[in-house]
């Protein structure tokens, strides 16, 4: 295994601003976020944990052009791609979900899959765990397994890296003078790390007698009459944030508008908890009810996707938990789904 040293690891960042648009996770206070790269930015954090908006707003922008005039070409086709540094192993796992959708044979999304390939992706393991984090539930450890370029696992100030793709296989091979190898202390010293996180991940799990993945089959199903949707919708304001903060979640409306004489279709992020979502042009709305949205959130996180791709479409990062002002925490509606069905 290869170490980069901190000092390094930015000089190789400086060469990645020649060719893409980087993005790096910064903090203030307790709130972590991206922003655009800069070599005075003092407040990068390139491990702790997750940013707090989702790694799908790089790939499938909250508003965005997918259509002027009637024009074949990918609006955007030529903006310079994006290196996106410090992903977390929870927005990793939303790839399995986006590309299910976007990425289909039959319908393929042109926007996306560009981003997909272009995009260079940079990630890292997390260093400490939040109250929120529950990722370990969802069969998910908090460090980068698959899906990146190149990880970056942080052992007393330094980083030893991986790469996970030709890409970043290329990356490695392109900038070698900048990597050393690690010693074997440094190896142990990086699996003693992980160690320590996955042990911060599953007190947080005791804490709330939080239910594994294992134990969520045929939960909606078994529970899709039940009083719980209804009373967990008491306190819900109906704002979309557990969507529009979810890695996972991916539903959006089209919107057809002229100006100057040029036809533009703009796809924007959409929210199966506000009540037009499922309205058709008559009128009609099968889920009129508050809970009826909220039993349907559900439902498409923990029986759609897992009956049609294998997967449950969620990755523990617990950002709803966070986002929720009526605090409607996901892993409390998980444990009495699930207590309904044992008794």
């Amino acid at each position: 295994m290869q170490y980069i040293t901190r000092d390094n690891l930015f000089k190789l960042i400086d060469q990645l601003t020649a060719d893409y648009d980087v993005y790096v996770p910064v903090k203030k206070g307790q709130q972590r976020y991206y922003a655009p790269y800069a070599e005075d930015l003092d407040n990068i954090v390139l491990g702790e944990v997750r940013a707090f908006e989702p790694l799908k707003a790089f790939f499938m922008r909250a508003r965005e052009v997918v259509s002027e005039g009637f024009k074949d070409a990918v609006p955007h086709a030529q903006d310079k791609p994006m290196a996106i540094i410090g992903v977390k192993a929870c927005d990793l796992k939303g790839f399995k979900v986006q590309d299910f959708v976007f990425k289909t044979d039959d319908c393929p999304d042109p926007s996306y899959i560009k981003n997909r390939q272009d995009n260079l992706i940079i990630s890292s393991d997390c260093t400490c765990a939040i109250d929120t984090c529950f990722c370990l539930a969802m069969g998910i450890k908090p460090h980068p397994d698959q899906d990146y370029d190149v990880n970056l696992s942080e052992v007393e100030g330094v980083f030893l890296v991986q790469a996970g793709s030709p890409k970043g296989e290329e990356l490695l091979k392109k900038n070698a003078s900048l990597l050393d190898t690690a010693s074997q202390e440094m190896e142990t010293k990086y699996e003693v790390n992980r160690e320590a996180v996955i042990n911060e991940v599953i007190g947080n799990l005791k804490k709330i007698d939080m239910p594994q993945e294992d134990q969520f089959k045929d939960i909606i199903e078994k529970n899709y009459d039940a009083d719980i949707w209804a009373d967990e919708a008491k306190t819900c304001v109906e704002c979309g944030a557990c969507n529009t903060i979810c890695p996972t979640c991916h539903c959006f409306f089209l919107s057809d508008q002229k100006k100057n004489d040029i036809m533009t279709r703009t796809r924007l992020w959409d929210s199966c908890l506000i009540k037009d979502f499922a309205r058709v042009a008559g009128g009609a709305n099968p889920r009129d009810k508050l809970w009826m949205r909220l039993r349907n959130r559900f439902d498409k996180k923990f029986d759609y996707f897992p009956k049609v791709a294998d997967i449950y479409a969620c990755t523990g990062c617990g950002r709803c938990v966070a986002a929720c002002p009526a605090k409607i925490d996901i892993r409390k509606v998980l444990k009495r789904l699930v207590d309904n069905v044992q008794k």
